[in-house]
């Protein structure tokens, strides 16, 4: 009898771009038991280790051969986000199920059509991979906040922060405009944590003030590939190129309910590896969690002793206790939070039930969207910006 968080039978799966996150949403299947049969990448030549690494699976020369395949019924889409929207809208087309890596598209009239087209085709599921929802106390938050435990929410405010391009020499893909807001470190990592604190607080993003800034105005690009966390690789050729993204930026916030809040987002920001921090005050209380200390929960109070909650399923809501697989003190980190997340899509899947979807929808996708535009215009035009 298989363990409740593996999935059998399951569909298959094939997984486009291989690159830093393609092979984490491998193994991520892996554990619950779905079959990936064939991967895409930027190249054939590229995607041999990648294919390799999972047994010899197919290597699509391109899109149509992997339409083509009447054994893939869901697909992963990795690639670079300037892809994203035409392949989404063919995969949808040919009706497959679809988990798409952040960003949606790079504009918001792409997503529009993308969310328009899934809600056709209600048959299908349509998620955006945001994993970071699906840490247990990440769920355990939102829980305690939608039962009134800090009263009313007044305040939401974090930080996403990495060094991982502080040098001028680091480079990568991501740090050339995408055609859409041109935003990078905001719609790289920042979109990342609007959509928890949106998520966890119950409160919309409705108004922003931001402030953006570049560090390096000239960055050496090397002569080869350049993979995501992997520096600028020691003495190989570059070139000068010139920067037109942002390195870091602040954001001042309007959420619904009258609730205000700031966040930060830099990814030149020395010391800090990959850090979400996301605190919520209320009237009653408030709590935060740090992405690297991800099994603690810090709750707050103003007459009686603050707390530091470890995440023990037993003690935990229903919500967060079935995003949990581990006995308490078992930490749970990173790669759970895509199991989690697949498991969420696939079983709904399984059973048929795709209407109101408890993982990230297309709609959360195509909002973030909407959130980067307006960040982007109020930074050039240094002013509030409303969502409409």
């Amino acid at each position: 009898m298989p363990a409740p968080h593996v999935l059998s039978p399951a569909p298959k799966a094939a997984i486009l771009g291989g690159g830093f996150i393609g092979p984490v949403h491998a193994e991520a299947l892996r554990r619950i038991g779905v079959e990936v049969v064939g991967v895409l990448g930027s190249s054939p030549d590229r995607a041999k280790p990648f294919a390799q690494s999972l047994g010899n699976v197919t290597i699509y020369q391109d899109l149509d051969q992997l339409l083509g395949d009447p054994s893939v019924q869901i697909v992963h889409v990795a690639s670079p986000n300037s892809l994203h929207f035409e392949q989404v809208h063919q995969l949808l087309e040919s009706g497959r199920h679809v988990i798409c890596e952040k960003p949606l598209g790079v504009r918001s009239f792409e997503t529009a059509s993308l969310v328009q087209l899934a809600s056709s085709k209600p048959e299908l599921a349509a998620a955006v991979n945001y994993n970071i929802r699906y840490y247990p106390l990440c769920m355990e938050m939102k829980a305690r906040i939608a039962k009134g435990d800090l009263g009313r929410v007044i305040n939401v405010s974090g930080s996403y922060t990495q060094d991982w391009l502080l040098s001028p020499r680091d480079f990568n893909w991501r740090i050339e405009p995408d055609g859409g807001s041109n935003l990078r470190a905001i719609a790289d990592i920042g979109t990342h944590w609007m959509d928890l604190a949106q998520w966890v607080s119950g409160l919309r993003i409705e108004a922003v003030f931001a402030d953006l800034s570049i560090v390096h105005q000239t960055r050496r690009c090397p002569a080869g590939p350049s993979e995501t966390f992997g520096g600028w690789g020691g003495e190989r050729p570059t070139v000068p190129v010139k920067v037109s993204t942002e390195d870091q930026g602040s954001v001042l916030l309007r959420l619904g309910g009258g609730a205000r809040g700031a966040f930060q987002v830099s990814q030149v920001f020395a010391g800090r590896k990959n850090r979400l921090w996301l605190e919520i005050g209320g009237t009653e209380g408030s709590m935060a969690w740090d992405s690297q200390e991800p099994n603690q929960l810090w709750i707050g109070y103003r007459d009686r002793p603050n707390e530091r909650f470890e995440r023990d399923p037993a003690l935990l809501s229903t919500a967060a206790a079935n995003a949990t697989h581990y006995p308490g003190g078992h930490a749970e980190g990173f790669p759970d939070t895509f199991k989690q997340l697949f498991l969420d899509v696939y079983q709904r899947i399984a059973n048929q039930q795709l209407q109101n979807p408890t993982y990230p929808s297309f709609a959360d996708g195509h909002r973030e969207l909407l959130l980067c535009e307006a960040i982007a215009s109020s930074h050039r035009e240094e002013r509030w910006v409303s969502l409409s």
